[in-house]
């Protein structure tokens, strides 16, 4: 295919409406656009319910595809051709009729600190409240640090940084890459090494989801692909899957490509508290068997008991 065949093409996206996740929809459509020359780009807007309840704490209504839902509908009616993810917040389940097209390249998968006064998490002072919507945040921040207080916090990645410089929180822990893509790494004060805190599966990666007998947009699709990233994030994903846990429970899993057909995978389940944890190590080839693996391990070690705590 050649951009004259391509030319007369419009390609609707949809997105939510925080900035985030219009940065990710426009970093897609720039990069189609600039491999297969004059395509035309719509992006349409709309709400999930993950954006309308921000007066509730995210492990309170938390569930499959509640960033996701509302994005997925318009695919499947056909309202729209494209959906981007972030990848983490994505059921690990596939319905059957829509299907990953891409994962591009991953950006940086780790948490970040943010607070006041420039302090990482180690020098924050006891009892200092920690602003965070993820249990698997709260959890492994309060096994570091068991003397701080963890509150919820919603809101995009702007509001939660204004939450905090306005004095509701001394600090707020949130995804690296987001915090990058929309140039606001000024507000950083510790780069959270995958030791002390690993990250949601899937972290970092973003989904280019469309329909799966798109086969046109399929093709359009696969020149953004990074397999090394794919094989990374299903081999988490598979982790998160085989325990039974959603995104919004106490689940780390790292991925990495370690030479052209290994995989190293960390798995990290804890107690919501942070008293008690359980991690999982391996290596292999095969993504999804990995993932499996190291979950079945982590469920012999009692995961289900931590999960269901």
């Amino acid at each position: 295919m050649n951009s004259a065949q391509t030319e007369s093409r419009l390609i609707r996206f949809a997105t939510r409406s925080s900035s985030l996740a219009r940065w990710q929809t426009q970093f897609v459509a720039d990069a189609l656009q600039a491999m297969w020359g004059d395509l035309s780009v719509q992006i349409h807007v709309k709400d999930t319910r993950g954006d309308r309840l921000l007066d509730q704490p995210l492990p309170e209504i938390g569930g499959k595809g509640l960033f996701t839902a509302e994005l997925d509908r318009a695919l499947l009616a056909d309202e729209v051709d494209v959906v981007v993810h972030s990848l983490k917040d994505l059921p690990t389940e596939e319905d059957g009729v829509l299907i990953i097209g891409a994962i591009p390249r991953r950006a940086p998968a780790h948490d970040v600190l943010l607070s006041r006064d420039g302090a990482g998490l180690a020098d924050l002072p006891a009892g200092a409240v920690v602003g965070t919507s993820s249990l698997r945040r709260s959890a492994q921040v309060l096994a570091r640090r068991p003397d701080l207080q963890v509150a919820p916090i919603r809101g995009n990645v702007e509001t939660r940084i204004k939450k905090m410089l306005q004095g509701d929180y001394d600090a707020i822990v949130l995804a690296a890459a987001g915090v990058v893509r929309l140039k606001l790494d000024h507000h950083i004060s510790e780069h959270v090494s995958s030791e002390v805190m690993l990250p949601a599966p899937g972290q970092g990666a973003l989904a280019v989801q469309c329909r799966r007998t798109d086969e046109m947009m399929l093709t359009l699709l696969a020149p953004i692909e990074n397999t090394h990233t794919r094989r990374s994030v299903e081999a988490e994903r598979a982790f998160l899957a085989a325990l039974g846990a959603g995104c919004s429970l106490p689940v780390g899993a790292l991925a990495e490509v370690v030479d052209t057909d290994q995989l190293r995978l960390a798995g990290r389940v804890m107690s919501t508290d942070g008293q008690r944890r359980i991690e999982v190590s391996g290596q292999g080839a095969d993504s999804a068997a990995l993932g499996r693996a190291l979950a079945d391990e982590a469920l012999a070690q009692g995961a289900a008991e931590l999960l269901n705590g």
